[in-house]
């Protein structure tokens, strides 16, 4: 028996979209990305042998860092369709290949799904074809037209769907694939494809946690909710980078992205500007994810003479995306020339608006090797970068 996962994060959360900049699967919720968060419920349980997150073709940069943290873990994202029902059947049919028994398909904008509820729902597929975690609808309902209450609406037997729900694998595509056949698009959720289709839906205990963020106000609620539980509390990392560049024929440096007139410049693949390079793998550095090397290689002709303040960006991104807040960065610059104190404001204030930190986190000092080796001769420059981080 193997178990896959189908997340589904290809909406626009247009109820959301007032406040937040970005489609509501990547907003932060306590300084981590609401999908991340859906995610790791998946990644971190036992059962689980295969997960893929179904994604809309604009947010290729917002899922790669949302999903860092368990790329490893991860099956290649499908692009999903015009409804959500077609974005269920890309990933189901993407999922084909891999063969598996019995998926689970769930809501990205459910980020607080536990482990004793995925187990709930396979545990009922061992009896059921289907298995719907829900809860017992306790309001009274009303129905309305034009403003006005029309009926009271009974609510016994009434119960509110959750997902992730759960499926034998073949028989919940077979369904997706005859409704789509039959053009019924209007399905709300996967368990009433299943029941259109014939199949055997058991109900199992969900989650009042497990509950779907939907708007700016929910978005605000759990952010809130989980920092006031945080209480600040997290582990605090420290890591260092170190980068040293050759001299060059050229007539000025780049150094935090500031460009110091001097009578050479420094050579490399990028711009060469050592010290954020420094920086970049210090940020990687803690959260052990490899080093600047890795992530942009010399040998990629897309990084060629680009500004090195794209790597310190993503290496920041990532730093955010397992929920860290840099507290500081602090820059060595070890060179003979050129003068760095006229421009050091400057090169703070940019690695602070390139990280979205104040600039007094941000500290830049320099020194010079007093003549020795290959920096006293005047051969090159050196940095060495200290990030301070805290984790959750």
């Amino acid at each position: 028996m193997t178990v896959a996962a189908l997340i589904v994060a290809a909406g626009r959360g247009t109820r959301a979209a007032g406040e937040a900049a970005v489609p509501k699967q990547y907003w932060p919720l306590g300084g981590v990305a609401m999908l991340t968060r859906s995610i790791s419920a998946f990644a971190e349980h036992g059962c689980v042998d295969e997960i893929l997150v179904v994604v809309h073709g604009d947010d290729a940069k917002l899922y790669q860092a949302a999903a860092a943290p368990y790329a490893t873990r991860l099956r290649a994202p499908v692009l999903g369709g015009a409804m959500r029902q077609d974005s269920v059947r890309a990933g189901l049919e993407a999922l084909s290949a891999a063969r598996p028994t019995k998926v689970l398909i769930h809501d990205a904008a459910r980020p607080f799904v536990d482990a004793a509820l995925i187990d709930r729902v396979i545990f009922c597929l061992a009896t059921h074809d289907a298995a719907l975690p829900s809860l017992p609808v306790t309001d009274t309902i009303k129905r309305a037209n034009d403003g006005h209450v029309t009926e009271t609406l009974k609510r016994d037997g009434l119960w509110r769907a959750q997902t992730p729900q759960g499926f034998k694998f073949d028989a919940i595509l077979a369904a997706h694939r005859k409704a789509a056949e039959a053009g019924l698009t209007d399905f709300t959720d996967d368990s009433a494809v299943a029941e259109w289709f014939g199949l055997d839906v058991g109900l199992v205990e969900g989650s009042e946690a497990n509950r779907k963020l939907t708007s700016a106000e929910d978005l605000r609620s759990a952010d809130d909710g989980l920092r006031l539980r945080q209480g600040g509390s997290g582990t605090m990392r420290v890591a260092s980078g170190y980068d040293v560049h050759a001299f060059a024929s050229g007539d000025a440096v780049i150094l935090c992205g500031v460009r110091i007139p001097h009578e050479k410049k420094l050579s490399g693949h990028s711009d060469a500007d050592v010290a954020l390079h420094a920086l970049t793998d210090a940020l990687l550095g803690v959260i052990a994810d490899g080093d600047i090397g890795a992530h942009f290689p010399p040998s990629d002709e897309r990084w060629r003479g680009q500004a090195s303040s794209l790597f310190l960006k993503e290496a920041g991104s990532r730093v955010k995306a397992r929920g860290g807040k840099i507290v500081h960065a602090d820059i060595t610059l070890i060179c003979e020339a050129p003068r760095i104190g006229p421009y050091r404001d400057a090169m703070r204030a940019n690695v602070a608006d390139v990280l979205g930190l104040e600039i007094s986190q941000v500290s830049i000092k320099a020194t010079t090797n007093e003549g020795l080796g290959f920096i006293g001769r005047g051969e090159g420059i050196a940095a060495m970068a200290t990030a301070t981080v805290l984790l959750p």
